[in-house]
């Protein structure tokens, strides 16, 4: 992760969720995090429908796209390019982890802005993977910004935020989803479908 804000909301959203795979849409407070509703996100999953629609999406984020994205496909982002969209979604709701990726938006006239954004699980009333929180933050506002809106992006890098460390102890595991895996590679670790790579920082 480069920017701040996807920083402050992971930080947020790891505070939160405590020993748990993701903590409960109903657990966020917004006043806690007022400084960064402006480029937050929050989607509705539709696992079996491979669906994934923007329920709530901040100022700013709205501002670079020139238009409400409530209710709009996740898939809005990058100009109604669902593969790239779903990956994403599919990652956060199946795998219950958090990603982050450098997005290539580009306006009418061309002009290119490199965005990063973060997704992270929630719970929804005791039900995973229906839920996720996120950012959509660039480092500094184009001269365009408000004049040309973005109509369409490419996902540029991926990375899969692997969970950090958590101490074993009898129950552990119970009610997150956390089981046992088979041996790998030190620095690997396999979440769902994924191979994770730990080396390093976002």
């Amino acid at each position: 992760m480069k920017h701040p804000t996807s920083h402050r909301l992971h930080a947020y959203w790891d505070q939160l969720r405590g020993d748990r795979a993701a903590p409960e849409r109903s657990e966020i407070e917004p006043g806690e995090i007022r400084h960064l509703l402006a480029d937050s996100l929050i989607l509705e999953l539709d696992v079996p429908a491979k669906s994934a629609v923007i329920r709530l999406a901040g100022t700013r984020v709205c501002a670079l796209y020139g238009r409400e994205l409530r209710g709009q496909p996740f898939s809005a982002l990058w100009g109604d390019r669902s593969c790239d969209a779903w990956r994403l979604a599919e990652t956060v709701a199946l795998d219950t982890l958090g990603v982050v990726a450098g997005l290539r938006g580009v306006n009418r006239a061309e002009e290119g802005l490199d965005l990063e954004l973060l997704l992270l699980p929630l719970r929804h009333r005791g039900r995973p993977h229906v839920r996720a929180l996120g950012a959509l933050s660039f480092t500094s506002a184009p001269h365009w910004l408000g004049l040309r809106p973005v109509l369409r992006a490419e996902t540029t890098s991926l990375r899969i935020l692997a969970p950090r460390s958590r101490t074993t102890r009898p129950g552990a595991g119970q009610g997150g989803g956390d089981v046992r895996r088979p041996v790998l590679p030190e620095g690997v670790v396999q979440r769902g479908h994924l191979m994770v790579h730990t080396g390093g920082r976002a």
